[in-house]
């Protein structure tokens, strides 16, 4: 907490510096705050990079922010109903991916089973933007093993009048499923404001065979940004998020959820200056709380025995970062960040009936700890050089050191003793970063980069005691003594365009090939000597301890490739592949994707548009049998979405979403889990789904 005060008195001196300084002007400079990319900007920008842009335009219906990557080349998704999506990169996911909103903002879920993941905090109308870097190629942004994720909002300081907003409406007709939203923003002067509310009630949806899956629910958000200019290069704003969902079924967990309520709240500082040697500075702290309750009193479970999971997450932070320049050709960024995260919580049980399914003479009552009051924190240091080595050439140079410290308060017997000398941890973590990229002209880019991510174990693979976590049938047992994984990546790539005559007016393509070398990779492995603590007599008896896997590595490649023709259409096409392999255990790592190709046909003219969308996913044969994972067979899915503008301030976009009503899963879905009338098998998609979506701005 020291760290916290002390960052955010460093922000206000640097804020009443800069007010007693600055002249005043007539008309100011916006100042952008949420960004990690600076487009166009060579000399700040990191390695190996994407952008995917205007989620705000041609909007048809996503449920939530984590399905917009479902149309970036190398993601996928990881499912466990409607409500709790979280994107997988490469077959990485979760805390290997360092998931940020507006440049540095952190949350993490309070639900072990990920109920609640940072997707949820977020509508993604408000999302403008998304920024990926596609390993560990920068080490300015926080500790990042696989890549990095940040959702970029809507900015205040875009708006231009003194009252604007919009108002959203959309339908589904698979769930009978509505949405609306409402934005207000204005701009007085210095000061700008935007503000929002949501609400969202989905029903279960249906799948290709018309079978009823459970998965409705209903969220109710806000959000307001306020900003302040103080001069042409500097800018003060402040954010406040906070989302309350209700009556979450996830039917591919063991519980639902009956409350989530999330507060997300920072405050952002930037400076620009002009000097030889000092070119700017970045500061924010954040803050983030998640309540979270659950309950099995929906599930067949119910009957034998009650529970109920009270768990929270607080999660607070900072970064301050410096710019400077060494002369013409070399850049440095400099600075600090702090991650805080604890969890407290656990769960109460009623327990009606004994071993043998016959009724007890009273219930009996218990008390499971599902966090034993942990913690972990995390105080980082960085420098990253860009250094323009050419006309045609930049390398880029990082490292970082983080420094770790993890404990647990409140220990559950039956882990204490497995580690009776359980003590506060302290671990030292080295990234580091460098990167090559030459430019033949200004059409035609390669880059060759490596990155070395490390990450410490998270809180469930440290603390968690005798709870199902996994996607798998089994409980889990943290291990306090893991040791950081580390991800050695090596990645080319290439990307190109051309403008041509005639017919066809412009084409782009580009590729991207990496190969991960693992070091101590963490996975949960069944430990023989132990037996299952909640239901003893269920199968499997064995639970699984988290543990280090020696030898592991993944490689694989994106490709794409974009035709513009005829001034008005586009064709394009993308195709992703990544291969893992788990020496230790002679399989693939969890959660592989399969080979996927997606077609693209898009036409556009004045107000109209239209978009037909192919994707044909591989059969997925290279599997985790460890991790209980099955044969995946492929499929092939096709989406069609149109839209018009009738005026300048109304658009009209509507969805036909697997049109031929396709039966199939996704085989990052997790299967069902304590639902009456199914056994443990995946959880199926969608069948077809009618979407609408109208929005008008004034």
């Amino acid at each position: 907490m020291k760290k916290i005060i002390c960052a955010l008195t460093i922000l206000g001196a640097l804020g009443g510096y800069a007010q007693e300084s600055t002249k005043k002007i007539d008309t100011t400079k916006v100042t952008l705050l949420n960004e990690v990319i600076v487009t166009g900007s060579v000399i700040k920008n990191p390695a190996q990079v994407i952008v995917k842009q205007d989620f705000t335009e041609k909007v048809v219906q996503p449920k939530n922010s984590g399905e917009l990557f479902e149309d970036i080349n190398g993601f996928h998704l990881i499912k466990r109903g409607n409500y709790a999506v979280d994107p997988a990169f490469r077959a990485s996911q979760y805390e290997q991916l360092n998931v940020q909103i507006d440049g540095g903002t952190k949350a993490f879920h309070a639900c072990p089973n990920r109920m609640d993941p940072v997707t949820t905090l977020i509508n993604p109308e408000e999302i403008t933007k998304i920024e990926i870097i596609k390993g560990p190629f920068s080490v300015r942004y926080g500790n990042t093993f696989a890549g990095l994720i940040n959702l970029v909002s809507k900015s205040p300081a875009n708006n231009t009048k003194l009252i604007g907003g919009s108002f959203s409406s959309g339908y589904e007709s698979n769930g009978n499923s509505v949405v609306n939203m409402f934005t207000l923003d204005s701009k007085i002067k210095k000061f700008d404001f935007s503000g929002n509310f949501s609400y969202r009630d989905y029903g279960n949806y249906k799948d290709g065979n018309q079978n009823e899956i459970p998965s409705s629910f209903r969220s109710i958000s806000y959000g307001l940004k306020t900003g302040y200019q103080i001069s042409d290069n500097q800018r003060v704003q402040a954010t406040f998020r906070q989302n309350f969902g209700r009556d979450v079924l996830h039917a591919g967990l063991p519980m639902d959820t009956d409350e989530d309520n999330s507060t997300l709240a920072n405050l952002d500082y930037k400076l620009e200056k002009n000097g030889n040697y000092f070119k700017g500075l970045t500061s924010k702290v954040y803050y983030s709380y998640v309540d979270h309750i659950m309950s099995n009193s929906r599930r067949a479970s119910f009957a034998n025995s009650e529970a109920v999971s009270k768990v929270n997450a607080l999660t607070y932070g900072g970064k301050i970062e410096t710019e400077w320049s060494l002369g013409s050709k070399v850049n440095l960024f400099t600075g600090f960040d702090i991650v805080n995260l604890s969890r407290e919580g656990g769960r109460d049980r009623l327990v009606k009936v004994n071993m043998m399914g016959n009724p007890l003479p009273a219930p009996a009552a218990f008390f499971d700890k599902v966090w034993q009051d942990s913690y972990s924190n995390d105080f980082g240091y960085f420098a990253e050089t860009k250094i323009k080595a050419s006309d045609k050439s930049w390398v880029t140079i990082g490292s970082r050191l983080d420094f770790i410290t993890s404990d647990a308060n409140d220990l559950d017997p039956t882990y204490a003793a497995l580690y009776p000398d359980l003590e506060k941890r302290n671990e030292t973590l080295y990234s580091g970063t460098a990167s090559y990229q030459y430019l033949f002209n200004p059409n035609y880019k390669m880059e060759a980069s490596f990155g070395r991510g490390t990450r410490a174990a998270n809180i469930e693979e440290r603390y968690i005691a005798f709870f199902n976590i996994g996607r798998d049938p089994y409980e889990y047992v943290g291990n306090p003594n893991l040791k950081p994984e580390v991800n050695n990546q090596f990645e080319l790539s290439f990307d190109g365009k051309k403008s041509l005559k005639g017919f066809f007016n412009s084409v782009q393509y580009g590729t991207s090939i990496f190969y991960s070398i693992y070091e101590n990779y963490i996975l949960g492995v069944v430990d023989a000597s132990l037996t299952r603590k909640y239901n003893s007599t269920s199968l499997p008896v064995h639970p699984k301890v988290f543990r280090n896997s020696d030898k592991a590595l993944k490689t694989g490649f994106e490709a794409y490739g974009n035709i513009n023709f005829y001034d008005k259409f586009n064709f394009g096409t993308e195709v992703s592949y990544t291969y893992t392999e788990n020496k230790d255990f002679n399989e693939s790592l969890p959660l592989t994707p399969p080979l996927v190709t997606r077609l693209k046909l898009s036409y556009e003219y004045k107000k109209f548009w239209a978009k037909a969308l192919y994707t044909l996913t591989a059969k997925q044969n290279k599997i985790s049998t460890s991790y209980d994972e099955i044969t995946t067979a492929g499929y092939e899915v096709m989406d069609l979405n149109i839209g018009y503008k009738p005026i300048k301030s109304v658009s009209i976009g509507m969805g036909f979403l697997n049109v031929f009503d396709q039966y199939y899963n996704n085989h990052l879905t997790f299967a069902f889990n304590n639902v009456a009338g199914y056994g443990r098998v995946p959880i199926t998609e969608p069948g077809r789904n009618v979407t609408l979506f109208i929005n008008y701005k004034f």
